[in-house]
């Protein structure tokens, strides 16, 4: 049971394996080369030991403890749920193969399918935690950094925790499962280290730029397919929160007109209202408050009949 904070750093599949730190901090290291102006922002003080970045040092510790003590033990792999779906498909429809293909094209289908449906349920759930009254106050936890860096990826609540990684077991499960009952069991991706390849490359460039104050845009014509750092930190701006919830693609957002471009915002204020920030100081109110704000919601509706 992994409760070693410090193994996110040398784990592959972590987006803050050091890789993937060092890739970035290359990427933003050129940008600042290029744009000299937000070199004063991003080597301060101010940033690094904002009340809020710190907050996110303390808080990642804390959930990578809770991560494996508590909801590990408890979510369903992708295994078992592969082997369900294989096993009600052919109890279904009886025993199927597929002898078509060959083992490499078999390969490219399952690593380039396992990537698209794990980003499209990612931002559906991803979507859903905003637009689901008592989902949004779990992901107010996330929304409540006032200053991004890599770690604030983890300032996340721990049942919103179980429900990506319940998201994660069921999309990687089905699909398997799926292409267990018509290819067999010889199934296998393309990867770089255990983690799929297509993920691997989007991790490895820039990825974690994300979570930070280097406003990396790309063209416009590649922002609605991919989405950029930047897009992302405007997703984690009060006024435009409700777009951009894209993982790695923007083809969702795209599709489903919520996306927004770099160039049409240009300055963000990261964050949640004034009036709610203050209610995300400490690691007991990113726990417990969220339970507070859906108790009182709900009385407020039970007060209205």
């Amino acid at each position: 049971m992994e409760i070693n904070s410090f193994n996110y750093f040398l784990d592959p599949s972590k987006r803050i394996y050091w890789v993937f730190i060092f890739s970035s901090l290359f990427i933003a290291l050129i940008f600042l080369l290029i744009k000299p102006n937000y070199r004063k922002v991003n080597f301060s003080r101010a940033l690094w030991f904002h009340p809020s970045a710190l907050l996110d040092y303390c808080y990642f510790l804390f959930s990578a403890i809770i991560k494996g003590l508590i909801l590990v033990p408890i979510i369903i792999g992708a295994k078992e749920v592969a082997l369900l779906v294989n096993k009600l498909l052919i109890v279904s429809f009886g025993f199927q193969r597929i002898n078509s293909f060959s083992y490499t094209e078999i390969m490219i289908m399952f690593t380039l399918s396992l990537f698209l449906i794990s980003d499209f349920t990612r931002y559906w759930l991803h979507r859903f935690m905003h637009k689901v009254e008592w989902l949004w106050e779990l992901h107010k936890v996330h929304h409540s950094a006032k200053v991004l860096n890599p770690l604030t990826l983890y300032r996340v609540h721990p049942i919103e925790s179980l429900l990506f990684g319940f998201r994660y077991s069921l999309s990687v499960g089905i699909v398997s499962g799926v292409f267990i009952y018509l290819f067999g069991s010889l199934i296998n991706i393309y990867d770089i280290l255990g983690v799929n390849i297509i993920s691997y490359f989007f991790l490895l460039l820039g990825s974690n730029l994300r979570h930070s104050h280097i406003p990396l845009s790309y063209p416009i014509k590649v922002e609605a397919l991919f989405i950029s750092p930047r897009q992302h930190q405007i997703h984690h701006s009060k006024e435009h929160s409700n777009y951009n919830f894209g993982g790695f693609l923007a083809i969702w957002d795209l599709l489903f007109k919520t996306l927004i471009f770099s160039n049409s915002v240009e300055k963000i204020k990261i964050g949640i209202t004034k009036s709610e920030m203050g209610n995300y100081k400490s690691i007991l109110n990113l726990l417990f408050y969220p339970f507070i704000a859906v108790i009182r919601n709900t009385k407020k509706k039970l007060n209205r009949f």
